[in-house]
């Protein structure tokens, strides 16, 4: 590469979960800090960072598509964008990207993304790099203090708890590009969600891979679990909403479970991921979990949290999946009846013990079970919010709706509620929920702003 002009902006797109969310966010304050500014609406950025999913089929295809699109873009406005591939798929096929893609200018994985500033200076030099390293917890050392180089946050906010995964569900690629399971230090988490909080956060969602896996050490040297970390969160006065996700269900402690009864601030939604109702096909899955135990484990939050709103993963058409054994998902979505829920198609991965495994399912079976399962999924979400007509909460405004004077915030159950009048983003209203679609809610404004 010959050198080039250092870059003045930026544009960051994220994919996938929410902890690229959270990842893209920071790389976006190390940029800042950098003094490398958004680039404005419209206009082509001097630097791209593709922060890419690996989870689905065809993930590293999309990523040379987008490769190609952005580099006519910026040809369009006479501009030789800088490139750089960020997240899971840089972390899996950092080579063959810059074998087969000569405009990307570097290569970075998630665990080392704290390294891109110095990437950029290596780029402008016209040295393309690599870095798909995975060092224990350094990243999280070597990143910015929040806020710093960062414009304000949203009324919600992400904060990465927990990464990499040890469970090896042989499907998921997840071991292979996040690494093993890392717990962040305690007192770096309490600085990074009290300056969330300053910075206009009035609602944190922690984040990991399993991150009812999170582990430390309080402030006076005790060994904690996640409730312990979500009680000591509950108390900065500013934050006024406690999330979590993802959570596996061999992780579910005895505390995870009572503090939805004891902590007013987190909020009654659980996101526990079963994959199947089949119990061969969880074994196959190497879940270790049946679907009874999942079943028991859910009567255990709702018997100390009955409002409770629950949310799962499923993968339908896993190889050797029978009719019988997708018809076992089926009884179990109706056992559970969840308040939302994500679906899909077995996808093979590269790498993975299930991508050799025989019986592949043929793609129209996947299809049409697909389709069934979401119609009952369907089903439930729709009936979930029509039981919530009536009830009265506070929403958390995020955004502007579509419609004049509309706006848009999330119920304690995560639902989607538009309301109508005079608000600003992160104000908390007291709505009664009036009216029930199957994916939001319409609001009846009771008291304006109530926090």
């Amino acid at each position: 590469m010959k050198q080039t002009t250092a870059p003045r902006t930026y544009r960051v797109k994220s994919f996938g979960c929410q902890m690229n969310v959270y990842d893209g966010e920071r790389m976006a304050e190390m940029l800042g800090a950098k003094g490398i500014t958004p680039a404005p609406e419209g206009e082509e950025a001097d630097l791209v960072v593709l922060n890419t999913c690996h989870i689905r089929e065809k993930a590293a295809e999309k990523v040379y598509s987008d490769i190609g699109r952005i580099s006519k873009a910026g040809a369009a406005q006479g501009k030789r964008p800088m490139i750089a591939v960020a997240g899971c798929v840089a972390q899996a096929e950092g080579e063959e990207i810059m074998a087969r893609a000569p405009a990307v200018s570097m290569v970075v994985g998630p665990q080392a993304y704290h390294r891109l500033p110095e990437m950029i200076d290596k780029a402008v030099a016209g040295e393309r790099a690599t870095d798909t390293d995975m060092p224990e917890d350094a990243k999280f050392a070597a990143l910015p203090p929040r806020g710093s180089g960062r414009r304000k946050v949203g009324p919600s906010a992400f904060l990465t708890i927990q990464e990499g995964c040890d469970k090896f569900c042989t499907y998921c690629v997840v071991p292979y590009t996040r690494g093993a399971e890392i717990s962040r230090p305690y007192s770096d988490l309490l600085r990074e969600a009290e300056s969330l909080v300053e910075n206009g956060a009035c609602e944190i969602t922690l984040l990991g891979q399993n991150v009812n896996a999170w582990t430390g050490e309080d402030g006076k040297g005790r060994s904690i679990g996640m409730d312990g970390l979500v009680k000591a969160l509950a108390k900065l006065p500013d934050l006024q909403r406690i999330r979590y996700t993802t959570s596996h269900p061999n992780d579910m402690t005895d505390g995870i479970i009572a503090m939805h009864g004891e902590v007013d601030k987190l909020m009654p939604y659980l996101h526990l991921p079963v994959q199947s109702g089949s119990d061969r096909v969880l074994k196959a899955m190497n879940r270790s979990h049946t679907a009874d135990s999942y079943l028991k484990l859910l009567e255990r939050f709702r018997a100390v949290r009955p409002d409770i709103a629950l949310s799962g993963d499923f993968i339908v058409g896993f190889p050797g999946e029978s009719d019988a054994e997708f018809e076992e998902t089926l009884q179990l979505v109706d056992t559970v009846r969840y308040a939302q829920a994500f679906s899909f198609k077995y996808s093979p991965r590269p790498g993975t013990p299930a991508a050799t495994m025989e019986d592949q399912i043929a793609p129209e079976v996947m299809d049409e079970r697909l389709q069934r399962l979401q119609a009952a999924l369907g089903r439930d979400q729709l009936a979930f919010n029509q039981a919530s007509v009536g009830r009265t909460c506070d929403i958390l405004v995020e955004r502007k709706g579509k419609l004049p004077g509309q706006w848009l915030g999330k119920s304690p159950w995560l639902q989607s509620v538009f309301i109508e009048g005079d608000a600003q983003i992160g104000d908390m209203i007291r709505v009664e929920l009036a009216e029930a679609g199957p994916n939001s809610l319409k609001g009846r404004v009771l008291e304006g702003v109530s926090a």
